[in-house]
């Protein structure tokens, strides 16, 4: 990796990021309808409460009581139970698909295109979550497989701060949500022009 990650504003949080691939996969998956550091400090609450990380002990949980580790106070999300669901599912491909080895999909000498469709295979994942996580891998994990750049879109230029992928502290931080609050102001704007 390239540098330390800064996602959470926490250092264990962040450290557990940095070191567990599948910890980073599962905090964006996370990553939607709250905010980001906490999203990405899902993974910490949940190694905190089952004495680790790992994608095969997680697939393997029970549901009903991984459910309720994850609506413990404080919860992972503010919908914990839906959420629980959908860290096992990608958990369980994860097994099922990559030996219980995140990291596989991107580690394979795979290009950014490929990278990108296999995320997008992914239980959670969409066009724009796997191409901000692939921007995410290339622009802080170290992981820049041949045109990741191209494939991640608009988020994998240089020097933007659209998304997670850009944040590398507070003040970066603090731009990525004032280029969202901007953004969804103009989509505001564009769909009321229409009505």
């Amino acid at each position: 990796m390239t540098s330390k990650l800064c996602l959470v504003q926490d250092s264990a949080a962040d450290a557990l990021l940095e070191e567990n691939p599948f910890a980073l996969l599962v905090g964006m998956l996370l990553d939607q309808q709250i905010a980001m550091e906490v999203a990405f400090g899902g993974p910490k609450k949940i190694a905190d409460r089952i004495g680790g990380f790992d994608a095969a002990t997680i697939a393997d949980y029970d549901p009903e009581k991984f459910a309720a580790l994850c609506a413990q106070t404080p919860a992972i999300h503010r919908f914990p139970g839906s959420m629980a669901a959908r860290v096992q599912a990608l958990a369980k491909v994860i097994v099922d698909e990559y030996d219980g080895n995140a990291a596989a999909l991107w580690s394979d000498g795979a290009d950014g295109k490929d990278v990108l469709r296999r995320l997008k295979a992914l239980p959670g994942f969409g066009e724009q979550k796997a191409k901000i996580f692939l921007a995410l891998l290339g622009k802080q994990y170290g992981v820049t497989p041949k045109g990741w750049r191209t494939a991640a879109g608009d988020y994998g230029k240089a020097g933007t701060h659209m998304s997670v992928a850009d944040v590398t502290g507070p003040g970066s931080l603090q731009k990525v949500r004032t280029y969202k609050k901007e953004a969804k102001a103009a989509a505001k704007q564009a769909k009321a022009a229409k009505a």
